[in-house]
């Protein structure tokens, strides 16, 4: 693939990871209305997953895996799908979709701190001014009155914040981790073992599952847009992204996720956005900011004393 090919198809993939992922939080928020939570993922993940491995055959891609690629695809699909996307599915219960996008979008400051401390990545005076926002913004955001008081919120803004653990964990997990070499493939084996771990999630909390036939024109729509773009374009996306640039760069679809789920939902759903939500909103995008400005400027520097050196 030569270079302009390979920039255009990195645009289209964070194209995908923001837009269309800020859109699944609306799809969700309808879905997990009638439907449980780890049935609604599931479904989702296996269905996907199913269709990207006939993508695959038509393609001829193959699907030959290894046994240490089996391990690592299936670890990945619980950290980013059972764990990462069912919990978030199962919040999405208790807390309104914006409200949950806006606490992921710290998601990048999770990053930041997982690598310090997995990777020993010595964090940079910028990045610590953009942790520090983030903390307060974060604060500023779950100490609202008006979303603590409802039933269950503290308890789904705890998973959320553990699914961002888990998500971030899973990002370094896949930027090193011996995986299928094509990313159609290790996104369906993802997705295979993901939405096997979630069946037998939602077995386990006893869960009822009815066929789709039964569910309302909505719920239907949401899961065939939750499927084709939200899991198989967007997830492809988010893997390929993750092999050619930077966990922390991958984290920044955080930046626009809020912004489209908040409009969404205020839209569709009459979900309140309150003021004290836009501040903390804008705080912690602007500790992102600060935290990639750092990664520019190291960046940078490292270019210009190469030149120097010249």
């Amino acid at each position: 693939m030569d270079k302009k090919s390979s920039a255009t198809l990195i645009i289209l993939a964070f194209f995908s990871i923001y837009v269309i992922w800020g859109s699944t939080y609306l799809l969700n928020k309808i879905a997990v209305a009638e439907l449980p939570p780890f049935m609604l993922a599931s479904v989702r993940f296996l269905s996907a997953g199913i269709l990207i491995f006939i993508l695959c055959l038509f393609m001829g891609k193959s699907l030959k895996i290894s046994k240490k690629q089996i391990i690592n695809t299936t670890i990945a699909g619980f950290l980013f799908l059972t764990f990462g996307n069912g919990v978030i599915v199962w919040a999405l219960k208790y807390v309104d979709s914006g409200f949950a996008a806006l606490e992921i979008s710290a998601q990048p400051l999770v990053v930041l701190i997982l690598m310090r401390i997995f990777q020993g990545k010595r964090i940079k005076a910028m990045s610590v001014v953009g942790v520090f926002l983030g903390f307060i913004g974060i604060y500023l955001l779950v100490s609202q009155e008006q979303i603590v008081s409802q039933e269950n919120s503290v308890l789904g803004m705890l998973m959320i914040f553990a699914c961002m653990v888990s998500w971030g964990y899973g990002s370094l997990f896949v930027g090193k981790a011996d995986l299928p070499e094509n990313y159609f493939v290790n996104t369906g084996y993802q997705m295979l073992f993901g939405g096997i771990l979630l069946l037998i999630s939602s077995l386990i909390f006893g869960e009822t599952w009815t066929s789709p036939t039964t569910w309302g024109n909505d719920v239907q729509w949401s899961m065939v847009l939750l499927i084709i773009f939200g899991s198989i374009v967007a997830f492809t996306s988010f893997n390929y992204l993750l092999r050619v640039v930077s966990p922390e760069k991958v984290a920044t679809s955080t930046y626009v996720n809020p912004i489209i789920a908040l409009a969404l939902g205020w839209y569709f759903l009459n979900e309140t956005v309150t003021i004290q939500s836009i501040i903390a909103a804008g705080v912690l995008l602007t500790g992102v900011y600060f935290i990639n400005t750092s990664k520019k400027l190291v960046i940078l520097e490292r270019f210009m004393n190469k030149e120097t050196e010249k």
